[in-house]
């Protein structure tokens, strides 16, 4: 039972809530109906805070905090829809388009891409910064799944659910910065990975076109995520 302790009240854009002590402001939002833009979050996968688009304000503090990571506390007063907020938010989502190589019109997930829904979200109808245009790798060696590093935003999701679900931990990010690229078991073709299962989980979580079944066509790639939370249920009775 929950102990009276352990509940905390706070206001979120001046509305009155509660929630349990170790929850995140990102949880405690979302039990009450409040949405907060995220990209990297996931229910059934542990939060990273990596995208940072679910940054919000809290009296008292000049930075902004993510939400996905941040836990809730006595009185906290928070704001999660600020003019500061959205403009973050847009040049957020402008930097991804501008960093690697979004070509939405050939996309196979064209209309089903949370990148591409965000942005029409938040209201991005245009880049105000240059393009990189990075020569990145397509790799097609599996039989059943292909990756394009061009249209991947690292959001670490395909890592976290091949290690926290999946339990192979075929994946991971490698280098820094700009150079950053996920890889298959230390830098091998995906086809030739000793430790993917081809469960397809990664494919399913992620949120662009940059993990795609083969032989799908321009906007026919639409992603199945509701086996997450059925897992992670599933494993907590379990227990």
């Amino acid at each position: 039972m929950t102990s009276p302790q352990s509940i905390k009240t706070l206001k979120i854009n001046d509305i009155h809530v509660s929630g349990v002590e170790g929850q995140t402001i990102l949880n405690v939002a979302r039990e009450h109906d409040i949405e907060i833009p995220t990209l990297c979050n996931l229910e059934g996968l542990s939060p990273s805070g990596s995208c940072r688009l679910c940054m919000v304000e809290i009296k008292g503090s000049p930075r902004l905090l993510p939400a996905c990571v941040t836990p809730i506390e006595e009185g906290m007063e928070i704001s999660t829809d600020s003019a500061r907020l959205l403009k973050y938010r847009r040049m957020i989502i402008e930097l991804l388009f501008a960093e690697r190589n979004h070509i939405c019109a050939v996309c196979v997930t064209n209309g089903h891409c949370d990148l591409q829904n965000m942005a029409q979200r938040l209201g991005v109808d245009h880049i105000r910064f240059t393009y990189r245009y990075p020569n990145l790798p397509v790799d097609a060696s599996h039989a059943q799944f292909a990756v394009d590093h061009n249209r991947c935003i690292l959001c670490g999701r395909c890592v976290r659910v091949c290690d926290e679900i999946e339990g192979a931990h075929t994946r991971d990010m490698c280098c820094r910065g700009i150079e950053t690229l996920i890889i298959t078991d230390l830098g091998k073709p995906w086809g030739t990975s000793d430790t993917c299962t081809s469960c397809g989980k990664c494919v399913n979580v992620c949120p662009t076109g940059a993990l795609a079944e083969k032989g799908k066509s321009v906007a026919e790639m639409a992603k199945r995520r509701a086996f997450l939370p059925y897992l992670v249920m599933r494993r907590e009775v379990r227990k």
